[in-house]
């Protein structure tokens, strides 16, 4: 399945529901509280996540916990470093690599470190 892009009140739910592993939601009402959630707000982009493949749920009477089903990190290399790197560093992550080294983000130990994860296939 094609992940879709989330919104940016979607994604703080997801970095709640990945922080937590599973939830009801009113055990993550609380963690909004700039701006506070309504708690047919947080259902509706709840269920808005479901229908876009991102959550599910198991039920417990007429009570739902809901789950991610979406790997944080398959999220964030699909849209936030694809994003980035196209955005800012014309598609090519060497570019962004020699970024940080170029700004001094990156010890000359980290890029050795960095090269021979890659060497590694890790």
């Amino acid at each position: 399945m094609e992940l879709e892009k989330l919104t940016n009140k979607e994604e703080e739910v997801m970095q709640v529901l990945w922080n937590l592993k599973s939830a009801f939601v009113k055990d993550m009402l609380p963690l909004f509280t700039e701006p506070k959630l309504h708690y047919n707000t947080l259902s509706t982009i709840i269920r808005n996540l479901e229908d876009k493949g991102y959550v599910d749920h198991r039920q417990f009477g007429n009570t739902y916990e809901y789950f991610p089903t979406v790997d944080k990190m398959a999220y964030q290399n699909h849209f936030v470093l694809g994003k980035v790197v196209g955005n800012y560093f014309n598609d090519s992550y060497k570019d962004l690599v020699a970024y940080f080294a170029k700004n001094e983000k990156v010890t000359p130990d980290e890029l050795r470190e960095i090269a021979k994860m890659i060497e590694k296939g890790e």
